[in-house]
């Protein structure tokens, strides 16, 4: 199992959306980066977890866990002409980018900030702290995902519906 932090701006796509969605699921979409793609098709799988992260917004951090739902497949998001994500190099036979869906997996007890990574030393390994890093999805290691659950108070997971 790999361990991954995704990030979006809250203002645009938030945990608590991804909460909201039927059965909490949703696509990843929207990627333009190719070593992005390339995670996505190369070393993610179904059952991997990650870390939400809010991004571009008052107070960055980890908002939740998620968990890997499928298999990279094409975004039709890059065929939608004149949508915010519509590539016209990219054709339909020979798809340039890649989603995976994104499942909801638990809260944690409390939001961890950015300022709170930053604080805490045994992450100075962390992808996100790195200055320069823009990637909007990054590997994380087993060590650090616990770490980071621990800071946020630890898992909770909803009761069994």
């Amino acid at each position: 199992m790999r361990y991954w932090l995704l990030k979006s701006e809250p203002d645009v796509f938030s945990f608590d959306d991804l909460k909201n969605r039927p059965q909490r699921t949703e696509p990843w979409n929207g990627v333009r980066n190719y070593q992005v793609r390339n995670m996505m098709r190369d070393n993610m799988k179904v059952g991997d977890l990650g870390f939400f992260y809010h991004s571009s917004c008052p107070e960055p951090g980890v908002a939740g866990v998620i968990k890997i739902a499928s298999e990279a497949r094409p975004d039709p998001t890059q065929f939608e002409v004149g949508g915010e994500y519509h590539d016209p190099k990219s054709k339909p036979e020979n798809p340039a980018w890649l989603l995976v869906d994104v499942a909801w997996e638990a809260d944690l007890k409390g939001f961890v900030s950015l300022d709170a990574l930053r604080e805490e030393p045994r992450l100075a390994d962390l992808l996100i702290l790195r200055r320069g890093n823009r990637l909007s999805v990054t590997e994380v290691s087993k060590k650090d995902f616990d770490l980071i659950c621990k800071m946020g108070g630890g898992l909770k997971k909803a009761a069994a519906s």
